[in-house]
């Protein structure tokens, strides 16, 4: 408990530039786990999405049936569900056109999912700089206010007759302080970064995957039909 209010008073008699820097950091931190957890809940949502739609397009249900199925959802298709739904919409469209060549056919839809593959990685992409940037640039920025703290405690020994530890202690107490909040905010947002980052490749490639695999049905569907 004392060292609970020795720390507080410590944070309290900082000096304004150091104060700035805790603050900033501390905000910066609060913001970063509110985005590790909505990120969190986003992508394990994403990959959800993912099992269940291939489990279902690879259960041998007509692409068609699957069309109407997703468009007539009362709430809106996410992640892959998108992408599917733009591939075959713009690939019934150009057949219905008639007469369009089913390599032009194939190549439409292709674009039309690859358009929709990108939004949907932006999205998913979103918040994860700021957790880098966190990351990279908080024990940067903890370290300033160490260093700012630790000149203004030796620059106020100038007017001291005598230099004691215990003068200079306060000082450099409050001081690596920053570094200590500096490193809260860094650590957590590194670990979420990288996390994130590893689990957004994979499902990347679980998206591209399919992309490529649904291809090869609408070019089978376009020759033979």
């Amino acid at each position: 408990m004392n060292t609970d209010l020795s720390i507080i008073h410590l944070i309290i008699e900082a000096s304004f530039v150091v104060q700035f820097v805790m603050l900033l950091l501390l905000a910066a931190s609060v913001a970063s786990w509110t985005f590790i957890f909505s990120k969190r809940k986003e992508l394990n949502r994403a990959i959800e999405i993912t099992d269940e739609f291939e489990a279902e397009f690879w259960s041998g249900v007509a692409l068609a049936d699957l069309y109407r199925k997703l468009a007539a959802k009362d709430f809106e298709p996410e992640g892959i569900e998108k992408i599917f739904l733009a591939g075959y919409k713009e690939f019934s469209r150009m057949r219905q056109a008639g007469n369009v060549d089913p390599m032009i056919q194939v190549e439409s839809a292709q674009r039309a999912m690859r358009i929709e593959l990108s939004r949907e990685l932006e999205r998913l992409d979103e918040h994860l700089p700021f957790l880098a940037t966190v990351g990279s640039t908080s024990p940067y920025v903890g370290l300033f206010g160490t260093v700012w703290g630790i000149m203004n405690s030796f620059r106020s020994l100038g007017n001291a007759k005598q230099a004691t530890l215990a003068q200079v202690a306060p000082g450099i107490a409050e001081a690596l302080i920053a570094t200590a909040i500096g490193l809260f905010a860094a650590i957590p947002a590194v670990v979420a970064y990288n996390r994130f980052s590893t689990r957004l490749d994979r499902l990347t490639g679980r998206y591209e995957l399919f992309v490529e695999e649904f291809i090869v049905l609408l070019q089978r569907q376009a020759v033979h039909k």
